[in-house]
């Protein structure tokens, strides 16, 4: 029986998109994950239901996780030592993310605990659930992983990547010219480039 590789894909992104990486992992059965979450506590819940529904051991377990997916990833399965992990512009440090968009918009810490939720200019909706549970729930990150970031990322600066890449002993590679969003021509052969290496990389 092949191992599992899991694909989770980002926001707005579909669990088609696993297809890309059937040919970079032969020995592996590649599945790509439709969750429906949109909160990291959904995700713990929705994450392990499924992981379990496998029913294969966790050392037989793979993930490619991109941006918010790769954060709920680790929400859920933090406590989870698998294979190895592929994060490709993953939030590591989501509250982090939540001050910069408050910053961006000018809310405070006070008035968004007083007002619970603010929606933004920007198309997110602010939530001091949200933030109050992160902060409650720090990231525990156990599987050796490797980390794919573009320079002109905004979501998450090189240095928060490097932090967290240092905390849980991760390689990074950096993009010149890459973003958030790997979608390109040259930022997908620039992808396809690093997680074959990635993976021929057993040291990892």
């Amino acid at each position: 029986m092949k191992k599992k590789m899991i694909y989770v894909h980002g926001k707005n992104g579909n669990a088609d998109e696993s297809r890309h990486y059937d040919a970079f992992f032969p020995e592996y059965d590649v599945i790509g994950f439709d969750y429906k979450s949109e909160t990291p506590w959904d995700a713990r819940e929705e994450f392990c239901r499924f992981l379990a529904s496998l029913k294969v051991e966790y050392g037989n377990v793979a993930v490619i996780a991109n941006s918010i997916g790769a954060f709920f990833t680790m929400c859920a399965w933090g406590d989870k030592r698998m294979e190895r992990a592929y994060f490709i512009s993953p939030i590591v440090n989501m509250n982090r993310l939540i001050a910069d968009m408050m910053k961006w918009c000018g809310v405070s810490e006070s008035e968004l605990r007083a007002r619970r939720t603010i929606d933004t200019s920007f198309g997110e909706t602010l939530s001091w659930e949200y933030l109050s549970w992160i902060r409650k729930n720090p990231i525990s990150w156990n599987t050796p992983t490797a980390i794919l970031y573009g320079a002109d990322d905004k979501m998450q600066s090189l240095d928060t990547i490097r932090i967290f890449a240092e905390k849980i002993k991760a390689d990074v590679t950096v993009m010149e010219n890459g973003e958030h969003w790997f979608h390109t021509e040259e930022q997908m052969a620039f992808l396809d480039r690093w997680i074959q290496k990635a993976n021929l990389d057993k040291s990892l």
